[in-house]
């Protein structure tokens, strides 16, 4: 009887472990892209959402939602604002979403608003045109900008000011022409602007790498440069990078997710630790190259104190183009 009763008893505490191990688990997760479908924040979004599928660190299916609106903005306000404690709630960010908090876009809120979760990879800046355009590399392009600037469209999935902008804007400055000069075309996002491009409303765009390469391997358009130190691994070496072009110009783009500033520790942990056993997986890191997206993993405080610190750079680097509200 005793020994039944041990059993029992363990039974219980058992289940009891586990229902504390389950309790974080949200029964409707989400990921907000905070932009149209097609971009950056899409392949971010659809990069968890197919991770934590896959290894079983999800039991519930993951949807995508898209909030467009002002590169971020208005999904970093309704999250802190209408889903403060939503424990299923993860949001895409990315480079951008800070250089933007950095010059005052996201309204009231800075980048203290919001719990930072995980990074899960790293893009590059990239310019591209179309297969079909006279322009065959980067001095190309920067040369033709030199007898006209006006003469020239560049698209790109943000405002003055954001990401897409700033990358353009560097090159341009580094060849000593003014990038007020540029003529550009603000989209809603990465997917948007790839559209636009192939379709011919405008003639070159400026994103992150991951974003064009799959019309890349369709031989829809060409890479002028990519934005990092060296060329980068595997089918992506052909692609030539801005500094060995002659711009000494370097733009990463970090890729990764937050959540409502009231979630729970409990909550917050959760996703936590399924991330940190996702970032640690074999099968995770070819998931990640197959979408052209190059190692980086933080989670929790190491993150944040990465956002802050990014964001006081690019808050100097936005002082410096007069950009900061």
């Amino acid at each position: 009887m005793k020994s039944a009763l041990t059993r029992a008893a363990l039974t219980v505490s058992c289940l009891a472990f586990a229902g504390q191990l389950l309790a974080g688990e949200p029964k409707r997760p989400e990921c907000i892209a905070p932009a149209k479908p097609g971009g950056g924040f899409d392949l971010t979004c659809k990069l968890a959402q197919s991770g934590l599928k896959d290894s079983g660190l999800l039991k519930a299916p993951m949807r995508v939602t898209y909030m467009p609106g002002g590169v971020g903005a208005v999904a970093y306000n309704a999250v802190i604002a209408q889903r403060a404690d939503a424990p299923g709630t993860i949001t895409a960010f990315s480079s951008g979403s800070l250089l933007n908090l950095a010059q005052g876009k996201f309204g009231r809120y800075d980048e203290t608003g919001v719990r930072w979760l995980a990074a899960v990879g790293t893009d590059y800046g990239a310019i591209t045109v179309r297969a079909d355009s006279p322009w065959q590399n980067l001095d190309d392009l920067v040369q033709a900008l030199k007898k006209d600037p006006a003469s020239i469209v560049f698209g790109a999935g943000a405002t003055i000011g954001g990401q897409d902008w700033m990358q353009t804007a560097l090159i341009t400055r580094f060849a000593g022409i003014d990038p007020k000069n540029l003529r550009y075309v603000a989209f809603e996002g990465g997917g948007e602007t790839l559209t636009a491009m192939l379709g011919g409303h405008v003639q070159v765009t400026s994103s992150g790498l991951g974003e064009v390469t799959p019309q890349l391997a369709a031989g829809k358009v060409r890479i002028l440069a990519v934005l990092s130190e060296e060329r980068l691994p595997g089918k992506l070496a052909e692609i030539p990078t801005a500094k060995e072009q002659g711009y000494d110009i370097v733009w990463p783009v970090i890729r990764g997710f937050y959540m409502g500033p009231e979630v729970s520790d409990e909550q917050y942990n959760w996703w936590k630790q399924q991330f940190d056993s996702l970032l640690a997986s074999e099968d995770f890191a070819k998931l990640r190259e197959q979408r052209d997206l190059l190692p980086l993993a933080m989670t929790g405080d190491e993150l944040k104190a990465f956002v802050f610190k990014q964001v006081e750079e690019y808050k100097a680097l936005a002082g410096e183009f007069g950009l900061v509200q």
